[in-house]
């Protein structure tokens, strides 16, 4: 079969620093489904051969030693480009005589679109492609869209995105990107629970006190403060990648491992999310912005756009019934982290209360020895996973401390993980949708976010928002808060390094 990836906005960012260095790891592990062809498309004029240069140089940078210059010889050669300005309907004719001259009629042939695009444009290119007939499938050729994130940014945009998408593409072909749900770490959340009968039993609300998720990135806005400005953390973080993690970290054993059931059972999850009224949503969430915010460049000086948030949701079935479920995110913190904590319950009846050995040091989560029961699963970076558990401290003496059991992937892979869009990528081409986002999904986050955004806006509470510094883990506020519900954030940088003890921390 031929393979074609056209890639919209080709000379942005996106391609030269992910897509085409994933698309080079995989041809280099002989992973690519030949042949191969990797059509650019944009509006800056480039050759063949210009683009070429331009690619490998900036793939080199990107991936150092771990370049091989022989392989990127016969990879090039998979890589075109045409010049096309994509608002211009004519463009997609041309294009599509272009990408014909490819094809051998003799072989079927799957064409992938990947919209590395402003969102404002998708709906455009979406009926540009369709009026053009670049997307009536027959028996020998197949197309697929890859949509990148933001989808839409409230409920109402995101049912408009996808009545256009619909359109002109089934929902089968559609295929929507949140690159989260591509990480190791974040695949192998699903083998942990439904892979082993050791966790599962204790997955629920009988012995889970609450569950933390947090997506904390150590930069500041930058250069992207024209977009952050208009978005915010809500938009930018929770609506797609946090309640993700939420729905695979609690959603129910689907019957079987593909893309219906696994999408299905996550749907369900968030189906069950309590709403939440004006007053639960000013009790239930702190919002912060990092000190500076205002100074950069394309940034409103008067801005209350959040660059931080906490919430605490809570799911409403019989697993789950009353634990609460905290994610949060911010910019200019401390450390970049991708965590879930699962804080299991205090043993029901304590016979070891004057024994904890008082010299050892409790991490500073754990409000008392009691509690120190929690699985923590480290997304990135030091992926792995760690429980924490009491033990009795060698000798005559009965005295306890905390004690670990520790997994990194980097103490049992020599190799370098793959990076997400790598098995993206290649579950397009095989027509895996298991980890990409339906309709119904996105819809429903929306439902979810919306409220709180709406709240957040509103004359009343435009002004509450707290001040926090560079480098911190967001606003005084956000400790206060939930230390006000007898529970402490899990406040530490990525403690899963080799030979590394948690109190390091």
């Amino acid at each position: 079969m031929n393979n074609t990836l056209v890639i919209f906005g080709a000379s942005g960012n996106l391609t030269s620093l992910k897509l085409v260095p994933a698309l080079f790891h995989l041809f280099c592990k002989n992973r690519l489904p030949l042949p191969f062809r990797i059509v650019g498309v944009s509006r800056t004029p480039y050759t063949d051969s210009e683009w070429r240069a331009k690619l490998e140089k900036s793939t080199r940078k990107h991936l150092e030693q771990r370049f091989v210059p022989d392989k990127w010889e016969s990879f090039s050669t998979m890589i075109h480009y045409f010049t096309g300005d994509i608002q211009q309907s004519e463009t997609f004719s041309e294009l599509n005589r272009y990408l014909n001259q490819f094809n051998d009629l003799s072989k079927k042939s799957l064409c992938v679109y990947y919209l590395s695009i402003l969102p404002q444009l998708y709906p455009e290119t979406i009926l540009n492609l369709g009026h053009a007939g670049m997307t009536r499938e027959s028996g020998d050729r197949q197309y697929r869209i890859i949509i990148e994130k933001p989808f839409g940014i409230n409920r109402e945009t995101a049912e408009s995105l996808n009545r256009t998408a619909h359109s002109v593409f089934q929902e089968s072909q559609i295929y929507r990107i949140d690159h989260y749900l591509g990480k190791e770490s974040v695949n192998n959340l699903f083998v942990l629970r439904f892979a082993n009968a050791i966790f599962e039993p204790l997955w629920n609300r009988n012995y889970i006190d609450h569950i933390q998720i947090t997506a904390n990135e150590s930069v500041t806005v930058g250069q992207r403060g024209g977009f952050y400005d208009v978005t915010g953390v809500l938009r930018d973080m929770f609506q797609n990648h946090l309640l993700q993690l939420l729905t695979i970290t609690t959603m129910e054993p689907p019957v079987r491992f593909d893309a219906k059931s696994v999408r299905d059972e996550k749907l369900k999850v968030l189906r069950s999310i309590r709403p939440m009224t004006p007053d639960m949503i000013a009790e239930n969430t702190i919002r912060g912005q990092y000190i500076g915010y205002r100074e950069e460049p394309q940034v409103n000086p008067a801005s209350l756009t959040p660059t931080f948030a906490a919430v605490k949701l809570y799911i409403d079935n019989w697993r789950w019934k009353d634990v609460p479920i905290y994610l949060r995110s911010g910019k200019g913190m401390s450390c970049q982290t991708t965590q879930i904590l699962i804080q299991y319950k205090e043993p029901p009846h304590i016979i070891f209360d004057k024994l904890y050995q008082s010299q050892n040091k409790v991490p500073t989560f754990v409000k008392n020895p009691w509690n120190v029961n929690h699985l923590l699963i480290q997304l990135q970076p030091a992926e792995g996973i760690r429980l924490s558990f009491l033990s009795k401290v060698p000798g005559t003496d009965l005295l306890l401390r905390n004690s670990e059991l520790v997994y990194t992937f980097s103490d049992h892979y020599n190799e370098e993980l793959p990076e997400a869009y790598q098995r993206l990528l290649l579950d397009v081409f095989s027509g895996d949708a298991s980890l990409f986002l339906r309709d119904d999904e996105i819809e429903t986050a929306w439902e979810i976010i919306d409220p709180i955004q709406q709240n957040w806006d509103s004359s009343k509470m435009k002004n509450k928002i707290f001040f926090y510094s560079p480098g911190s883990w967001g606003p005084d506020e956000s400790e206060n808060w939930i230390r006000r519900q007898n529970r402490e954030w899990f406040n530490l940088c990525p403690v899963l390094r080799k030979n590394r003890p948690l109190n390091d921390g």
